[in-house]
């Protein structure tokens, strides 16, 4: 079996006095979607952002294809291949989808054109956000701004903008957040065809989706892990029940 893309050992965050995260581990494997789920400030972002490298872990090891990389930075991280998406929107509105994962695709490629060319016809990134644009979904789309896209569309653009950086470690935070049924019958759709050469991290609130799509769930209550297993094992646990799911009864 092949080793995972990124590892959490006893991973913990301090804010003075306040343990958000609290010694949590976990593994990311290629070809699997790990979510974590919890109620709200159960640290489960905080965990995504000490993950990415906005924020640094107060205890505890991250490991990148075995290389310890707890110290390095976000950047660092994202040239090295983990790509995350946010809560909230993070696009250039007036810019068109396609500029919107160009942008993105240039961050990992901060000189491929000379400074003289014209950026829209760069021959490494606008490839790379085609090709992001179309894997998300967008193509039909491409070429409207960002801030004409419906609710679902902007967060198919965010996992675009991640894609465009040509990254193997997916962080998605709530990315079904706010959506309607059609869209999260979408975005579901494109979690599922992204597990092929990814290991993602899914935050979700939306227990039906998470159920559908992850191969692992983790559990997270006051910044610990209160049980982590297969979707099965998860779902019948006494203690998830009690403290999160509710009683099956």
């Amino acid at each position: 079996m092949e080793a995972p893309l990124l590892r959490a050992h006893a991973v913990s965050r301090r804010f003075g006095g306040l343990i958000a995260v609290d010694g949590v581990s976990l593994d990311l494997e290629r070809g699997r979607l790990h979510a974590v789920i919890g109620t709200n400030g159960a640290g489960k972002s905080t965990l995504i952002n000490v993950l990415a490298g906005e924020l640094a872990a107060s205890a505890g090891r991250v490991e990148l294809r075995g290389q310890d990389v707890t110290g390095w930075s976000q950047p660092r991280r994202a040239l090295a291949g983990i790509g995350r998406s946010y809560q909230r929107n993070t696009l250039f509105p007036n810019f068109s989808v396609l500029e919107n994962c160009r942008l993105a695709a240039q961050a990992r490629h901060p000189r491929p054109c000379a400074w003289w060319a014209d950026a829209s016809s760069c021959p490494v990134t606008v490839p790379a956000a085609r090709d992001a644009a179309a894997r998300a979904g967008l193509a039909e789309v491409i070429d409207r701004p960002a801030g004409t896209l419906s609710h679902g569309q902007r967060r198919q653009l965010e996992i675009a903008m991640c894609l465009a950086t040509a990254p193997e470690v997916l962080l998605l935070d709530e990315p079904l957040a706010g959506m309607g049924a059609e869209e999260t019958e979408r975005m579901l759709t494109l979690l599922e065809a992204l597990k092929d050469g990814h290991a993602i991290a899914l935050v979700e609130h939306d227990m039906d989706a998470v159920f559908r799509v992850a191969d692992r769930i983790t559990v997270m209550v006051n910044g610990s892990v209160l049980a982590s297993g297969t979707p099965d094992s998860v779902r019948t646990d006494p203690q998830v029940q009690a403290a999160y799911l509710g009683s099956e009864e």
